[in-house]
């Protein structure tokens, strides 16, 4: 996935500033595809540059408000329908417990309690997100709700996985 997608797929329901999909990342995306304010603002420049969005309001304080165009529509569409996802990700977590065996067991297992905590917390993150959005019916709340759902089970599996870890040292 790129920043340049994410953007385009947001864009794809609703036009939004640039403040606007900053938000939108808090509440939606920081937790898959997560992004700073220069890269969001630095990509939107190359998408309008590129004709994929369009500035369709100007607003106080140099605000401008970027819409989806035809032809952005059409990438997304690619995107989706004609790329393939990266499946192999690196996790510096997990690479980790291949090296365990240089520990002290106690060590190991502070380490594997240390990731189920986290895997706690980042579910009670993803439980208070998920009770502070104004859910609606659109594209974005059905389909963040999914993909809120797959954070909470990650987080609960990483969570018994780790346990169940550490119980094996």
């Amino acid at each position: 996935m790129s920043l340049r997608h994410a953007l385009l797929g947001l864009l794809s329901e609703r036009p939004a500033s640039g403040y606007d999909l900053l938000k939108l990342f808090e509440t939606s995306l920081a937790n898959a595809w997560p992004a700073t304010q220069s890269q969001v603002y630095t990509e939107l420049t190359k998408l309008a540059d590129t004709g994929l969005v369009t500035v369709a309001a100007h607003g106080p304080r140099g605000r401008k408000e970027y819409a989806i165009t035809d032809p952005g529509l059409t990438e997304l569409r690619r995107w989706l329908t004609e790329t393939t996802p990266v499946q192999h990700t690196r996790s510096d977590l997990l690479l980790r417990v291949f090296f365990l065996g240089v520990l002290t067991p106690e060590q190991g297992r502070e380490y594997l309690r240390w990731l189920a905590d986290i895997s706690t917390r980042g579910h009670e993150q993803l439980r208070t997100l998920e009770k502070s959005v104004d859910w609606d019916h659109d594209n974005l709340s059905t389909y963040g709700r999914i993909a809120l759902e797959y954070g909470l089970r990650f987080n609960a599996m990483r969570r018994e996985w780790a346990q169940w870890a550490a119980g094996q040292i």
